[in-house]
Formats: C-alpha cells, sequence, structure tokens
C-alpha cells in the first residue's frame, strides 16, 4: 500500500506536527457560586464545587490565575426572604453579586476578566428567569429588569454581561442600556442557543432555583431543533452581541458546529452542571479514567468549534494539561 494513514500516528512527536485542536487553560471561564455567609458549602450534586463565602471566592480565584486560567462567572445563591416576584434584588448595588465584583476588582484589577450572569430565577420567588404573571413569562417587563440589572454589575466591575435568560430582544436593549450608561467597553455574551435541558439539574441544586411551577420551554429552545439557532445567531449579532454561546455543549456539539460556521464572532459552550456530575460520578465508581474522558470531552467542544469553554473542570483540567 502506498498510502498508510498510520504512518502519521507513529510516535507522539509526530502526531504533534498536525495535531488540529489545541486545548489550554487560556480557553476556560471557571464557574463560582457565591453565597452571603462566610462558610464553605458544598455541592452534593457537583462533587468539588461548593458555594463560596467572600474569602473562599477570592482564594479560589487567586488559585486560578496561578492555573492560568483568567476569567470566572459568578452564580449567586440568594437568600429567600430577599426572593420577589419581580426580581428587585437583581440590581441591587449592594447585593451579593455586585459585592463579590468590587472585591474581587480590587484584589486582582484587570488581571481577572470578571463575567457576571444575567437572568431573573436567582431572585425569583417563582424560579424562573423571567417575571410571572398568571402563570406566563412577561417578556418585555422582564428585559426593563435585566437592563437594570446589567448597568448595575457593570458598575460593580464586570467585564462581561452573560445574559442566560433567552428572553427576546434582550441584547439590543441591554447593549443600549449599558452605553447610555457610559459602559460601553462592557462586552455582552449572549446565551444565544441555550436549551430546555435536563443537564441542568445540580445547578438548580446549587442555587436553590428551581421552577416553582412548570417548565422553561416557553423561552428555552427545543432540544429537537438545531435549525432555529440560525435566528437566533442573526437576532443577537445584529442587536450588539459580541460572543455566542451554545448550552449544554456535548449534547449540542452539532449546534456548536452549526454556530461556528454561521458567524464570524466567537463562540462559547458551557459544559453544564449535569455533563459534570456524570463524569465525576463514572469515575467514582472506576467505570472511566476521569482524567482521559475530562480532556476529551474539553477537546471535544474545541474541535466543534468553541473558542471559549464554560467549565466546572477548568482547575482541575488546567492540572491536568500541565502533566
Amino acid at each position: 500500500m502506498r498510502i498508510r494513514p498510520r504512518r502519521n500516528r507513529k510516535s507522539e512527536g509526530i502526531r504533534r506536527f498536525h495535531r488540529e485542536t489545541h486545548l489550554g487553560p487560556e480557553h476556560f471561564v471557571y464557574p463560582l457560586f457565591v453565597h452571603a455567609g462566610s462558610d464553605e458549602q458544598p455541592i452534593a450534586s457537583m462533587p468539588g464545587c461548593s458555594r463560596h463565602g467572600l474569602d473562599g471566592l477570592l482564594k479560589e480565584a487567586e488559585g486560578a490565575l496561578k492555573d492560568g486560567i483568567s476569567a470566572i462567572v459568578l452564580f449567586p445563591a440568594v437568600e429567600e426572604a430577599l426572593k420577589t416576584s419581580h426580581g428587585e434584588e437583581a440590581y441591587n448595588p449592594e447585593g451579593l453579586v455586585p459585592a463579590c465584583l468590587r472585591a474581587l476588582r480590587e484584589r486582582f484589577g484587570p488581571e481577572l476578566t470578571l463575567c457576571t450572569d444575567v437572568a431573573l430565577d436567582p431572585y425569583s420567588s417563582d424560579g424562573h428567569d423571567g417575571i410571572v404573571k398568571d402563570g406566563r413569562i412577561l417578556n418585555d417587563e422582564t428585559v426593563e429588569v435585566l437592563v437594570k440589572q446589567a448597568v448595575c454589575q457593570a458598575e460593580a466591575g464586570a467585564d462581561i454581561i452573560a445574559p442566560s435568560d433567552m428572553m427576546d430582544g434582550r441584547i439590543g436593549a441591554i447593549r443600549d442600556g449599558l452605553d447610555e450608561a457610559g459602559h460601553s467597553e462592557v462586552s455582552i455574551l449572549s446565551y444565544t442557543a441555550k436549551y430546555a435541558s435536563a443537564f441542568y439539574g445540580p445547578f438548580r441544586d446549587a442555587l436553590d432555583s428551581a421552577p416553582k411551577f412548570g417548565d422553561k420551554k416557553t423561552y428555552q429552545m427545543d432540544p429537537a431543533n438545531a435549525r432555529e439557532a440560525y435566528r437566533e445567531i442573526a437576532l443577537d449579532e445584529e442587536e450588539g452581541a459580541d460572543i455566542l454561546m451554545v448550552k449544554p455543549a456535548l449534547p449540542y456539539l452539532d449546534v456548536i458546529r452549526l454556530m461556528r460556521e454561521a458567524t464570524e464572532l466567537p463562540i462559547a459552550a458551557y459544559q453544564v452542571s449535569g455533563e459534570y456530575a456524570m463524569l465525576k460520578a463514572a469515575a467514582a465508581q472506576g467505570w472511566l479514567d476521569e482524567e482521559r474522558v475530562v480532556l476529551e470531552s474539553l477537546t471535544a467542544i474545541r474541535r466543534a468549534g468553541a473558542d471559549i469553554i464554560f467549565t466546572y473542570f477548568a482547575r482541575q483540567a488546567a492540572a491536568y494539561l500541565r502533566g
């Protein structure tokens, strides 16, 4: 045989010559859960993850930077007493997320990229991403609150605002709101194709933010659909998004590829809590080699077209990559 593909696989040195996909800690955004207490609260369904108090958050962020991870995203576990039907706590300048942002900015300056979630579910007494009336999620009324939340976070020091709510028109409204408030340099990372997935369960445990009734299918995308993402891409680009997101990641590699081919904007993908928990559980049983499956799964997400990966494995993967 003249053509033997295996000749290009015969040693690690030769395999490195034409390796198509590079994975490094510079591709990771590290999600961190925060709460108003001072203690560390382990999350049972997400082994290795905790709700951090401020000291724990600063320590974890410092460790991430040392590992070569320069970006984190914050998710707040809000006290029940602060939750309301309109989520007013979402734009309280003295609230949990703004306080954490200010502390992180003071400690780390511009070295650490601060990303924040924009949605009402952590602050809502109904557990939905938007305002609820008579069992319906109100789109336009919700967007008005999201703009206030985004501006509040920008003023506290956020570098990237990441709306995860899936309300129509929120990217354009947030862009206008940020610009009018003097924050034209703050980026918007849009959860462009966020699916109504069953893989979010452990995350909702972490924040105690599960819907109190119904589901999120009237605003999150149908898992059966891929072509629908084209419409969301076009709208987010037109409205001023800087980065587009697919969530979850591994079950939606085809959508990541679709998005990569449809836009010149950077693409992010979120390896969500259920993906993390499955790999952790299988590895704990000895059924999978944790290091190998973590790196393989992250490489697959990069190979599909993601420039940025939100992953709870960020620090662990960085350690594996260091060898």
